[in-house]
């Protein structure tokens, strides 16, 4: 009945932020939404024996997955919030305050990956997934790493009508969401 009760609060709780986009289907946030979902049902799934053998190698991996993720998401929001000048003039999507960047950041945590926010979601379910790994949460898994991946060409395509050829450029020169592999 708990795990209900999260999931239910949790699901209330996306929708709510998402819910701009998720009138607008082919949007980043309208793909977040449902990558968020998955792995809000692999979090709930997995919270009966999120604390049961700690020591185990899957909670290992697990522990060092949830810091890569804490790390790119205090980094990556930080660098947006600091150097992407929001400003609430850009609406040329559904997007969250922080995400209505100005300027173009390719420095710092951005030099090595375009997504730091959601390579952070990335390795946030994939710590999910090692907390009790399972074949429901791979399955569960891959289709919200699927949607990230979705949410993140999305984007990239709206940061190209923004920004331009420099945003191209940058595409060059960095990866999608993990440091020197995707």
């Amino acid at each position: 009945m708990f795990q209900i009760v999260i999931f239910v609060i949790g699901t209330l709780s996306l929708v709510f932020v998402s819910r701009k986009s998720i009138l607008k289907p082919g949007t980043h946030g309208f793909y977040r939404f449902f990558a968020w979902e998955l792995m809000l049902l692999l979090y709930v799934l997995n919270l009966p024996v999120w604390d049961v053998d700690i020591d185990a190698t899957h909670q290992i991996i697990a522990g060092v997955f949830f810091m890569v993720s804490l790390f790119l998401i205090v980094v990556g929001a930080l660098q947006l919030l600091l150097m992407g000048k929001p400003d609430e003039k850009r609406d040329d999507v559904p997007m969250l305050h922080f995400e209505k960047t100005t300027v173009l950041v390719t420095s710092g945590i951005y030099r090595y990956i375009r997504h730091p926010i959601y390579g952070s979601l990335f390795f946030l379910c994939w710590g999910f997934f090692f907390k009790y790994p399972s074949l429901v949460g791979v399955v569960l898994a891959l289709m919200s790493s699927a949607f990230l991946v979705a949410t993140a060409r999305v984007e990239e395509a709206e940061c190209i009508r923004f920004f331009g050829e420099s945003y191209r450029d940058y595409m060059k020169r960095s990866k999608m969401l993990v440091p020197f592999i995707l």
